[in-house]
């Protein structure tokens, strides 16, 4: 697939264009460590099936690390997508960049179409992925996962720091048999940390339309708590976006559309997700049902809004 490389200096973000013939209409999606990388080029090529332009985004070269990543540069984005022939922009993610569409939908209205899969309605403390004092994934001291206009947004901390941070990810994933259970982290930390207002995402300033996605059986937070949470908050706030909620029963943290998931893992997508998770191997019909139902929900706001004027 043809696609046009942007580097922060001098284009203002790092991502990859990937245009649709005939199309009007473009998301930014952030799935991937890397726009370039497998997983972002499986969600391009489902996502050009769907009759949209894609612009995928990382914070750096193969880096899933977040902290202080500057708003700025979805900012840049949606003006170069804006100038570049696109009637509308949209923007999609999941998990922690989940959390980073909402927040930037929230600051951005020219962002129309927002789909935040098992995020966060919260933001919350940076952290760093690499290999640092046999660690993985560290919170980074004084450091938000963005910024805006050079100063980090405000944040929930972690209770847990380096190492230990890490250390209860490896002890609950033993604990609980998950490869990835990161929920006693995050539920800890609220507990330690009660949610303040200013570290709570304002999705009522979140334009067009909002679709949220999330299980009950997700390990690495609560997905389905914040989704609650924002359907609280919406309903007590003036708001315009129109909000679609849908959160399962079973579906653990990889609530993608199926047919992008099988574009990411054509052959035995379903395994790698029982692999990762237990809740997938006990419950496979019913992730599977939810994925599909994630993938006519994605389709049908994806068809509606190119549709609207």
């Amino acid at each position: 697939m043809k696609h046009i490389h942007f580097d922060p200096e001098p284009d203002g973000f790092y991502g990859a264009y990937w245009p649709c013939q005939g199309a009007d209409c473009a998301v930014i999606a952030m799935l991937g460590d890397d726009p370039e990388d497998h997983m972002a080029r499986s969600a391009v090529k489902w996502l050009l099936g769907q009759g949209v332009s894609v612009l995928t985004m990382s914070p750096a070269k193969k880096d899933y690390s977040h902290h202080n990543y500057p708003l700025e540069r979805v900012e840049a984005a949606i003006a170069w997508l804006t100038a570049h022939g696109n009637r509308k922009v949209g923007i999609a993610g999941a998990s922690t960049t989940g959390t980073l569409a909402l927040t930037a939908a929230s600051y951005f209205p020219a962002l129309t179409l927002t789909i935040a899969m098992t995020a966060s309605d919260f933001v919350w403390q940076g952290f760093a992925q690499g290999d640092r004092d046999g660690c993985k994934e560290w919170p980074i001291p004084g450091e938000s996962l963005f910024s805006y206009r050079g100063k980090p947004l405000p944040y929930m901390p972690f209770c847990y720091q380096h190492p230990q941070y890490w250390q209860v990810f490896v002890a609950e994933g033993k604990r609980t048999g998950d490869r990835m259970n990161s929920r006693k982290i995050f539920d800890d930390s609220e507990a330690a940390h009660p949610l303040q207002e200013e570290e709570m995402i304002p999705v009522e300033r979140i334009q067009g339309k909002l679709l949220l996605v999330g299980a009950e059986d997700d390990t690495l937070w609560d997905a389905a708590r914040y989704i609650r949470r924002m359907e609280k908050r919406l309903s007590e706030k003036p708001h315009s976006c129109s909000v679609e909620a849908a959160v399962y029963a079973h579906g653990t943290h990889f609530v993608f559309p199926e047919g992008m998931l099988k574009t990411m893992l054509p052959v035995g997508s379903g395994l790698f997700v029982k692999w990762a998770f237990p809740a997938a191997r006990k419950y496979p019909k019913e992730c599977r049902e939810t994925r599909l139902d994630v993938e006519r929900r994605v389709c049908r706001a994806l068809t509606e809004w190119k549709g609207e004027k």
